[in-house]
């Protein structure tokens, strides 16, 4: 039997699907897919952001699906594939599952004329850039990626300062995460009855339920990408903006697994990338969390360091009691601003601030880290076929 949604999708005729006017009091109505720890902070923000309602959550966890459907005053429906969420009368999606799911959920959800905030990283295999970038342009749905960045303020007003020339020529940038999994992220058992195991699985290889794969499973290949595509997507991100050049030619990493020998994915990382006329570096280990994480631009007439919590500039050539010339402070997490910006979008079809290109091109960038990783510790980029 063909229905009016097969006949749309099969067409390619998607765009039909979102046509929705708002009034100036509508809420926009959305769908939840992969109810985890990460969403939970998405829907935070998404409180403050601005006038939605959830209604339908799909999680392959009970009790993630029950606590999503709890925070709507149980107006929402609950289900475990997510294709039935897309089914409903909604006007986006908020994914948040495991990264192997990201493309496939998303490519999904574009098909069947739904808005789409895509959490990072958006890929999980270098390959998957084309699909998604494909999927996104070849009809009028808008897709977020979770780089909040993009909408932080400080972070636009260091870009500014960067692209202006504020720093002279920058041809350094350090960028550093730390984080300590040994006292911040302990895994919890699961209540395996409550969990469909190969549905979490899906194209990933058939293997033995672990609690340490379902809570940690970024630092498991099959599901993830370790640091590269976890923290450092994020930085490199902002790299990418600020110096307007969003491909690395060479990759070098020297990484191994110190603490965590359970992990596909190295702990500890030292990692160096040369784009056109500047290079990036990374490092980071997973059990240690003084610093937490950052950049610094080191240009010829200056440096500017950034974090989350903000961003100074020091100027070369002058004595250190007149430095920094220039401190400004964070006021609001940015992801609150994002997901406004998303909110924004859905009403009014504007670009996004972060685009589909930007998220795969950040992806891409770790993916390729990892590559010189698994090949012996360098790699050139384009490959040689």
């Amino acid at each position: 039997m063909i229905t009016r949604r097969s006949f749309i999708i099969a067409s390619g005729m998607t765009a039909l699907a979102s046509t929705r006017v708002f009034g100036a009091n509508d809420k926009i109505r959305i769908g939840v897919i992969g109810a985890g720890h990460r969403m939970k902070g998405l829907l935070d923000s998404a409180d403050r952001a601005g006038s939605y309602e959830i209604v339908a959550v799909s999680d392959v966890y009970g009790p993630n699906r029950d606590a999503v459907k709890e925070r709507s005053n149980g107006l929402a429906t609950t289900h475990l594939d997510y294709r039935e969420v897309l089914d409903k009368n909604i006007d986006a999606v908020i994914i948040a599952s495991p990264d192997h799911w990201h493309v496939p959920m998303a490519v999904d959800a574009l098909k069947a004329g739904k808005d789409v905030f895509l959490e990072k990283p958006v890929t999980h295999t270098i390959e998957e850039g084309a699909t998604l970038t494909k999927a996104v342009r070849s009809g009028k749905q808008i897709l977020q990626c979770g780089m909040q960045q993009r909408s932080w303020t400080h972070f636009r007003d260091a870009v500014d300062l960067i692209q202006a020339g504020s720093l002279g020529r920058v041809v350094q940038v350090r960028t550093y995460w730390w984080q300590n999994y040994q006292r911040n992220w302990v895994a919890k058992p699961i209540d395996q009855q409550a969990l469909d195991w190969k549905m979490w699985l899906g194209s990933a290889p058939e293997q033995a339920f672990s609690d340490e794969k379902f809570a940690h499973w970024r630092w498991f290949w099959n599901f993830g990408g370790g640091a590269m595509t976890d923290l450092f997507t994020h930085w490199i991100d902002v790299v990418h903006w600020a110096m307007k050049a969003d491909t690395p030619k060479q990759a070098c990493m020297v990484a191994d697994k110190y603490v965590f020998d359970q992990w596909d994915c190295p702990d500890t990382i030292q990692a160096a990338f040369r784009y056109p006329g500047f290079d990036v570096v990374y490092e980071g280990m997973m059990c240690s969390s003084i610093d937490d994480g950052g950049l610094e631009f080191r240009g010829t007439d200056a440096t500017l360091k950034i974090d989350r919590g903000g961003f100074t500039v020091y100027r070369e050539g002058v004595q250190r009691d007149q430095n920094p010339v220039l401190t400004a402070h964070s006021f609001r997490d940015g992801t609150i601003t994002h997901m406004e910006n998303f909110f924004e979008c859905i009403k009014t079809r504007k670009e996004p601030n972060a685009p589909v290109e930007a998220g795969v091109a950040a992806a891409r960038a770790g993916h390729i880290g990892n590559l010189a990783y698994n090949k012996g510790g360098q790699v050139n980029w384009p490959a040689r076929t």
